[in-house]
């Protein structure tokens, strides 16, 4: 029997009204990852955050919390037939970042404290070892996600920190080779190079992004904390970084624009296809407490669902996702927040692909 045919029978018997079952997938949903048309790849990776830990956690607690989650949606009232499955974390991964974490953090601490001579011996290799790991997980997570890919399924990333999804980005790349955009929703740049030493920092994704010449776009939404040296590679980069920081977004909003203008601009600087990397400090701290570097301001869930609906709406296509940053913290909030995100994301990755059928309009106005 052909996994469409599994997948009908699974649809056929399944009751999206009943509560959320513990023994099923993501979402309480009955489908693996064969099955699936939507993969979430999980990597619990947070070796470089520089603040507060706990995203390794984040897709676990997404997990747990996506049982509570409603399918309904009125928009896309099918999307739970859509197939969407999450694979095993892969416990390798989840043990050296655990093994690395507080080496990494000793050797930001000793950054800090102005990197006594004393010390040098301990925590000067510290760098290496942390990028010929990071090395070798993006290496796997491009294989990984390229054979999802080949095997003609849509692919998010769910973090860990921001700078897991770029072995995701390096097979995306090799497969769109015209190029593609970034739509990046963020509190920060993330453009700093080998922040604090480490090549593959949370802090350097986009950096590392840019790296690719497919990345023709990258187009930064609510930012709002930065360094000189961000805004000088934003400046010189001759149009190929568009920033809407949350300082513009609130003057537009204070001059009374409407937010479906404000979002018009942005999908402007879109090219056709589009990959969105969701670092979950964009929104507001209220709405992710437990986030590892969380900034005053940012956008409302509303507002960030709006702008996707409209990316899809415009006609782009979303060839990839990644929802990172979602530490679970000291209450399920986070992932409550970040569960009901990630079935938003994927759910309208799947219509832009036209994987699935959403009602009303399809193209922005």
């Amino acid at each position: 029997m052909s996994t469409t045919d599994t997948r009908a029978q699974k649809i056929a018997n399944f009751d999206p009204n009943a509560p959320g079952d513990v023994a099923g997938g993501l979402f309480g949903l009955p489908f693996t990852p064969d099955e699936a048309q939507v993969v979430v790849v999980p990597v619990p990776w947070e070796v470089t955050v520089s603040y507060r830990a706990g995203t390794a956690q984040g897709p676990e607690a997404i997990r747990e919390a996506s049982l509570q989650v409603d399918l309904f949606d009125p928009d896309l009232p099918d999307a739970w037939k859509l197939g969407l499955a999450m694979e095993d974390e892969d416990e390798a991964i989840a043990h050296l970042s655990r093994e690395l974490r507080p080496q990494a953090a000793e050797y930001i601490g000793w950054l800090e404290n102005g990197q006594p001579a004393e010390e040098a011996t301990q925590h000067g290799p510290v760098p290496a070892r942390v990028n010929a790991e990071g090395t070798k997980l993006v290496a796997w997570l491009k294989q990984k996600t390229g054979a999802l890919l080949d095997a003609g399924k849509a692919v998010a990333v769910l973090g860990g920190d921001h700078s897991t999804p770029l072995g995701y980005l390096h097979a995306l790349a090799e497969r769109h080779p015209e190029g593609f955009g970034i739509l990046q929703f963020d509190a920060h740049c993330d453009l700093r190079p080998a922040y604090e030493g480490f090549q593959y920092s949370h802090a350097s994704i986009m950096y590392n992004a840019l790296q690719l010449p497919q990345v023709k776009k990258l187009v930064q939404v609510g930012i709002r904390d930065m360094c000189q040296q961000e805004a000088d590679l934003i400046e010189h980069s001759v149009g190929r970084v568009a920033i809407f920081g949350q300082r513009f977004l609130s003057d537009e909003k204070f001059a009374k624009k409407s937010w479906k203008k404000v979002c018009g601009k942005i999908i402007a600087q879109l090219p056709q296809k589009v990959y969105i990397s969701f670092d979950i400090d964009g929104l507001d701290p209220k709405l992710c407490p437990g986030t590892g570097t969380p900034v005053p301001g940012g956008l409302e869930y509303e507002e960030a669902t709006y702008l996707l609906r409209q990316v899809v709406r415009s006609g782009r296509t979303i060839i990839g996702l990644d929802l990172n940053e979602v530490a679970p913290g000291d209450t399920e909030w986070n992932g409550i927040v970040g569960a009901r995100l990630l079935y938003q994301l994927c759910n309208w990755m799947a219509v832009s692909q036209g994987r699935l059928a959403a009602k009303g309009k399809t193209s922005a106005e």
